[in-house]
């Protein structure tokens, strides 16, 4: 697997929640992850890292329709591609492989949120 299969934890996050959410667009993309892992992510960071998602291939964006509560200006629609997909399985499957076997030495923070 090259490097540039894997994604990065922010990338994962953002393709997990364009899978999740059936309208993804990025504030609705800040606010699942932060309401599903309490991770603070900047608009700017989340735009910069959805750019690179799609100059990789795995994700597309849109122009959604004009929305008045934005002042006329469409929505940027997320959809993951099959590349994303792929890469989201890859990066699932990675992390399993981690966590092999060290569920037990984290002890009693296993389950704590």
């Amino acid at each position: 697997m090259s490097p540039q299969a894997m994604l990065s934890s922010l990338e994962h996050l953002v393709v997990a929640a364009a899978l999740r959410l059936p309208d993804a667009y990025g504030a609705a993309i800040v606010t699942e992850i932060e309401s599903q892992t309490s991770r603070i992510v900047p608009a700017g960071s989340l735009y910069v890292t959805l750019d690179r998602l799609q100059r990789r291939g795995l994700v597309t964006t849109y122009a959604g329709e004009p929305v008045p509560g934005r002042g006329g200006r469409p929505k940027r629609i997320v959809e993951v591609t099959a590349e994303g997909r792929a890469a989201m399985a890859r990066y699932r499957e990675a992390c399993l492989r981690m966590w092999s076997g060290i569920e037990g030495d984290l002890g009693d923070a296993v389950g704590a949120r």
